[in-house]
């Protein structure tokens, strides 16, 4: 009983010591920006200004856009903000936020993410940095070029076929339809034909394996969430306890895929405008733009992780960008019909036929996009890493190497004083003279400067291929099992909505 006794009372005292050792080093942290004479919203242990965040109650983005809504109307021109305990310089001047993207990119080159270099499928263009990254930037972009995106546009809308029949369907059910299922298994199909020349058939079955890795992709665990912000704010911890970010199911399932595909074309010499065939050149060291990078082939790992993050980003971001967009417009039958008879007129020119020179001949659809993406933007927040000491100009603030920067996207595009009602939903916003009167960075959903979205054409081709063809077909309401006000799902990795988009659909 005395040694059982003495040891409770060791391990107690061991407790005891160790949370000591924590609050007293998360009190000497939090104060990081006051010692930086930076204003700060005060934090609390140990989740640092992300409580709800990581308890899953709220969607980081709308966190985020809280924080700024808050300096704002502080009148801060920044502020300093932690997650966990660290700190991220936090600004809502969309001239410093221009500067930290753009101008001064040369200080914030990098993405503050932590990947293990064993993780098969982690040495993607999002996560590398530095050379690596400036390297990868360079092999991949002539993938993403206009010249290329007509060249992949006849094979992306041959999947029209298939969202019709699915959609007729669904129509003569009378039935509630989730209409953000449906456009995933649509740009699922997309990304099945571009990039890879595969038949995925999601709309054929929902259930297919293609649909069901796209769903675990973009789903995470509160677990997940944890250990990526801890990854992030203890990269050495977690480089010593050689964390993985990747899900084995759907790195397998990935590589698979790509090793086969690589497989069959080299043994049959077949040949294709896409993803995947740019990737075999660059992994037989055959890259399209010799010279622009280091000339080193690719290796199968860094062609799957490639793979990977062009599958999960062109179907799930579009798919959102069109779920808000047509719940928008269900909302709005005016602007609907509007978007839809701006879409009949400029297809008349064209013999009434889908294609790349006739959508992009639709400006009203485009002022609907751009509304839908500041009202929803997709990825509700970007993040840089300082790699040198950088002097906010104007400020007597100095941002040190190694710091995290936030920017709120969500912030900024609801943004009171840039845009009036922020929560109405109006198209007319992106008119031609209503763009003049705004700064150039007040909306940015992929992005800017050098480390913006590099699938953005792509992105926007499919989702306006899906719009127009749903808008010219079917005509759309709210059903009222669509729960309002919407409700950003916390563990979704994109902002999309808890409980999903139910609409109703009438065949034109």
């Amino acid at each position: 009983m005395l040694v059982a006794s003495s040891l409770t009372g060791d391990l107690i005292a061991v407790a005891v010591a160790l949370v000591t050792i924590v609050i007293v080093y998360c009190k000497w942290t939090y104060q990081y920006w006051a010692r930086r004479n930076v204003p700060y919203f005060q934090p609390q242990i140990p989740y640092g200004n992300h409580k709800k965040t990581l308890r899953g109650k709220e969607h980081i983005g709308v966190s985020l856009a809280k924080i700024y809504s808050d300096m704002k109307h502080k009148g801060w021109k920044y502020g300093g903000i932690y997650i966990f305990t660290k700190p991220s310089f936090f600004p809502t001047d969309l001239d410093i936020i221009r500067n930290i993207m753009t101008k001064d990119f040369h200080h914030f080159v990098d993405r503050d993410v932590f990947y293990n270099e064993k993780d098969p499928l982690q040495a993607h263009l999002l996560n590398l940095s530095g050379t690596k990254w400036r390297n990868l930037r360079a092999k991949l972009t002539p993938t993403f070029t206009s010249g290329k995106m007509k060249m992949m546009f006849n094979v992306m809308a041959e999947c029209q076929r298939d969202l019709y029949k699915r959609m007729d369907k669904e129509c003569e059910k009378r039935e509630p339809i989730n209409i953000k299922e449906i456009l995933a298994c649509f740009t699922t199909n997309i990304i099945g034909s571009c990039a890879f020349g595969l038949e995925f058939k999601a709309l054929e079955d929902e259930n297919s394996e293609f649909r069901k890795i796209g769903r675990k992709m973009f789903t995470s665990s509160r677990w997940l969430r944890w250990k990526r912000t801890f990854s992030t704010t203890f990269p050495k911890v977690a480089k010593v306890l050689d964390l993985s970010m990747s899900r084995p199911e759907i790195a397998g399932f990935v590589m698979n895929m790509v090793e086969k595909t690589i497989d069959y074309r080299e043994k049959n010499k077949v040949t294709r405008n896409d993803f995947m065939q740019l990737m075999i050149n660059l992994k037989n060291n055959k890259p399209t733009n010799p010279g622009d990078h280091d000339g080193k082939p690719l290796t199968m790992d860094e062609v799957a992780s490639q793979c990977v993050v062009f599958f999960g980003a062109g179907f799930e971001t579009s798919s959102t960008l069109m779920t808000f967009a047509l719940y928008e417009l269900a909302k709005n039958e005016d602007i609907q019909e509007r978007v839809r008879n701006e879409i009949n007129s400029a297809l008349k020119k064209y013999d009434n036929q889908i294609t790349y020179d006739s959508i992009q001949d639709i400006g009203y659809l485009n002022q609907v996009i751009d509304e839908t993406l500041r009202l929803h933007p997709p990825a509700a927040l970007l993040n840089r890493k300082c790699v040198k000491d950088y002097n906010v100009p104007d400020h007597d603030v100095v941002i040190e190497a190694g710091t995290n920067v936030t920017i709120s996207v969500l912030g900024i595009h609801h943004d009171e004083e840039v845009y009036p009602e922020p929560k109405k939903f109006d198209p007319d916003r992106f008119s031609d003279e209503n763009r003049k009167t705004r700064h150039n960075y007040a909306h940015i959903p992929f992005g800017e400067g050098p480390r913006n979205c590099i699938g953005m054409r792509f992105g926007l081709l499919q989702a306006k291929v899906g719009l127009v063809s749903l808008l010219q077909n079917y005509k759309f309401t709210v059903n009222k099992k669509t729960q309002e006000p919407l409700f950003y799902s916390p563990p979704s990795i994109v902002l999309t909505v808890q409980g999903d988009v139910w609409l109703n659909a009438q065949k034109i």
